[in-house]
């Protein structure tokens, strides 16, 4: 399995996070969770940036979710409780960050990738693109209850409901339509679109922008339950075991119910 990369580049007041893993449809590994926490803490420190750009290599995905075949090692409820927990901390990171972040999806945005982009602050896409949680189809795990609020907030409580209970992926036209996106953007002119939107944000007041995004983080993470229980139940399941190793196995899961 190749581990992939996170890879931050620089173009004057612009950086541009770079998802590398198009082979696995940027599948995000451990060692990429931790280039984009590196990522992240190197951003938070350079007040030369002023946007950043979140984009996945290849243009078929933005970030498939987290690569499946890592959860094969987990036995215990308590390594899902530590991998939500890790979790968290690499999305709070992105949503600290004091800059404006824009996320590009190209393709796919499922499992963590929906996450990733539902904490940036502005999301495009291009058509066909599809957003989705299909974990009770796939997995049978859950999420973190601060996942769980971020879904709720960027697509309202009804369609959340929708995609997660229903396992369904949600095309851009809908994602559109929930507010979730600002815009489809033809791919012939993605790059000219990014730009645009850059130099608009550019062009706002740094410190304005700043304590707005940090006002906004404040009010969505203000009274968030704990759910440690709920993650310990999923992960400690029986149906999650088999939720794995039925994805590896590239078969249907036959689910229990325990």
């Amino acid at each position: 399995m190749s581990d992939g990369q996170v890879r931050l580049v620089r173009e004057g007041a612009v950086a541009t996070v770079w998802f590398d893993r198009p082979q696995a449809r940027n599948a995000m590994t451990w060692q990429m969770y931790e280039e984009l926490a590196a990522a992240c803490a190197e951003l938070s420190r350079d007040n030369s940036v002023r946007v950043t750009v979140l984009r996945g290599v290849g243009g078929k995905a933005f970030i498939a979710g987290t690569d499946i075949a890592q959860f094969k090692e987990f036995t215990t409820p308590e390594q899902g409780v530590a991998y939500e927990a890790n979790a968290e901390t690499y999305l709070a990171a992105i949503e600290a960050l004091p800059m404006p972040t824009l996320a590009v999806v190209e393709g796919w945005a499922i499992g963590g990738g929906l996450a990733i982009a539902a904490c940036c602050d502005l999301r495009i896409a291009t058509p066909g693109t599809k957003f989705g949680v299909p974990i009770a189809r796939t997995l049978g795990n859950c999420l973190s209850v601060s996942n769980y609020a971020r879904l709720v907030t960027a697509l309202g409580q009804a369609r959340a409901k929708r995609m997660l209970l229903m396992a369904e992926n949600v095309p851009a036209e809908d994602a559109l339509a929930a507010g979730f996106l600002m815009e489809i953007v033809e791919p012939a002119v993605l790059d000219q679109r990014i730009a645009d939107i850059c130099q608009r944000l550019l062009g706002n007041a740094p410190v304005t922008v700043r304590v707005t995004k940090e006002a906004m983080r404040r009010l969505q993470h203000a009274g968030i339950p704990d759910g440690e229980d709920l993650v310990r139940t999923c992960y400690g399941s029986d149906d999650f075991h088999e939720g794995v190793k039925a994805f590896v196995e590239k078969r249907p899961p036959q689910w229990t119910g325990r």
